[in-house]
C-alpha cells in the first residue's frame, strides 16, 4: 500500500505506530488510533477493514523504512577497510533515531505466529548479516583477513551491534554506557583476539 504523505491514511498509521509504541497491541485499540489521528473511528474500518490489517500494513510500512535504511548503512565499497567499515557501522546504529530503535522493539515485542510472512525481527536480522556475509567475503577474497567462515564472523559482529547496542537502547535507557569506548574495545578484542602473546 503506498502511504501519500499528509494523507489520512499517513496520520492514522502515524497514530498506530505511536499508540503500539507506548501500549503494544493489546492495548492500541481503533478508538484510541481515531483520536491520535485526528479521525473517526468509521475512517479507520473504511480504509482498513479491521484492527490487524492496519498494525500490519504499520508493520510493513516502518520496517521497509527500517530496512532500507539498514540496507543503507551497510552498503560498502571494494575498498573498505575493515576496521573502520565495523567502527562506523557501530556508531551509526549506536546513534540511529529513537523511532529507528522503536520499529525494532515493536518487532521484538511482535506476538503470535505468522506463518504466511517471515516475522519481522527476522527480516531486520536478515538484512543486516547477509550485508556482513558479503563484506567478509570480499574481505577474504581480498586478502584482507584469513580464510575464516563469513557466517559466522557476520553472526558475531552482528551479535555485538545487536545485543550490545540495540537491545541496550531500547530496554536500558538509563544505563551508565560508553557506546564509544565499548565500541573501541570489541574491535580491539576483534582485531587482537584475547590471548597474551
Amino acid at each position: 500500500m503506498e502511504i501519500k504523505s499528509g494523507s489520512t491514511d499517513e496520520r492514522i498509521i502515524e497514530a498506530t505506530f505511536t499508540l503500539l509504541q507506548k501500549e503494544g497491541p493489546e492495548k492500541t485499540t481503533t478508538k484510541k488510533i481515531a483520536a491520535e489521528a485526528g479521525v473517526n473511528e468509521i475512517t479507520i474500518f473504511r480504509k482498513f477493514e479491521t484492527k490487524s490489517n492496519l498494525i500490519e500494513i504499520v508493520k510493513d510500512h516502518y520496517l521497509q523504512i527500517l530496512i532500507d535504511k539498514l540496507e543503507e548503512i551497510f552498503d560498502f565499497n571494494e575498498d573498505d577497510e575493515i576496521d573502520e567499515f565495523l567502527k562506523s557501522k557501530f556508531y551509526t546504529i549506536s546513534s540511529l533515531p529513537e523511532t529507528d530503535f522503536s520499529i525494532i522493539k515493536v518487532a521484538l515485542e511482535e506476538a503470535g505466529d505468522i506463518p504466511e510472512k517471515k516475522r519481522l525481527i527476522s527480516v531486520i536480522t536478515d538484512t543486516i548479516l547477509n550485508k556482513l556475509v558479503e563484506f567478509f567475503k570480499l574481505q577474504i577474497e581480498n586478502g584482507k583477513i584469513k580464510e575464516v567462515n563469513p557466517n559466522v564472523l557476520a553472526v558475531m559482529c552482528f551479535s555485538i551491534i545487536f545485543q550490545s547496542v540495540i537491545l541496550w537502547k531500547i530496554y536500558n535507557d538509563g544505563a551508565d554506557f560508553d557506546t564509544d569506548q565499548y565500541g573501541d574495545d570489541v574491535l580491539d578484542i576483534l582485531f587482537n583476539g584475547i590471548k597474551c602473546d
